[in-house]
């Protein structure tokens, strides 16, 4: 028995025919959602909370739980592949998302050197994607920031990442007067190193002391009702917010 739906219809004086008649349906429906705890339609539970001036998840508890099932089932389905590495990622996987972006291209390394070397023309296909309407966002680490200095030291790479660094960035200096194109330097603890076109993202989080090429990287499509993508999708735009425009000068 639903004893929550039957005390608040108690309490406000209502008969079975009230929110029969707030719902458009018979009374001996009402009277199964009390008797059998039977969780009506989203339309019904609606018109009833308000009716008894409720809130749907205090009459019907299980709405909550069904919506998290809902949830954990729908970002699980967002998971599209897992590579063992990001060197496992194919090479036709990092082209096609260039490719087919259609409204924005994010990414997120500390130097990103690989990126070019996997896709040669990078900066040619990056200027058709702005060319197209789409949005290209790139944030590289700070050679000069504190948070490079540590990651160059846990990965054991004697002082070469901020070389790498400002290596990589010559690979992009004619985009920076490019409408559509933005590039900029942050100096946050890079987590995961992330390469976002449009609803996919691959994801690739850091293990310490190992090189972001020997780490997983995991491929997510954003669905309506999951939270995967868009929770790394965020985390982008929290470091997008605090990293510094570069302006395509030596560093």
């Amino acid at each position: 028995m639903n004893e929550r739906l039957r005390t608040a219809m108690l309490r406000h004086g209502i008969a079975l025919e009230d929110p029969a008649r707030a719902c458009e349906v018979e009374a001996k429906t009402v009277e199964r959602w009390i008797n059998t705890g039977r969780v009506p339609h989203r339309r019904h539970r609606w018109a009833a909370a308000k009716l008894l001036a409720a809130d749907e998840t205090y009459l019907w508890p299980d709405v909550l739980r069904q919506s998290g099932a809902r949830k954990g089932e729908a970002s699980r389905s967002e998971l599209l592949e897992i590579y063992p590495d990001r060197a496992s990622v194919p090479r036709e996987t990092w082209l096609r998302l260039l490719s087919d972006a259609q409204e924005h291209i994010d990414v997120l390394v500390f130097s990103g050197t690989f990126y070019a070397q996997t896709q040669p023309k990078v900066a040619r296909m990056l200027t058709e994607a702005v060319q197209r309407g789409v949005a290209v966002r790139l944030c590289f680490g700070d050679p000069n920031s504190q948070a490079v200095e540590v990651r160059d030291r846990e990965e054991r790479l004697g002082g070469t990442l901020a070389a790498k660094i400002r290596s990589s960035l010559t690979y992009y200096r004619d985009l920076v007067d490019l409408d559509g194109c933005e590039i900029r330097l942050h100096g946050t603890t890079l987590y995961a190193s992330l390469f976002r076109y449009d609803d996919e993202i691959l994801v690739n989080p850091h293990a310490y002391g190992e090189p972001a090429s020997a780490n997983a990287t995991f491929h997510f499509r954003r669905l309506d009702s999951g939270t995967l993508a868009e929770h790394y999708m965020t985390s982008f735009d929290r470091v997008w917010a605090e990293a510094v425009p570069w302006s395509g000068t030596e560093i």
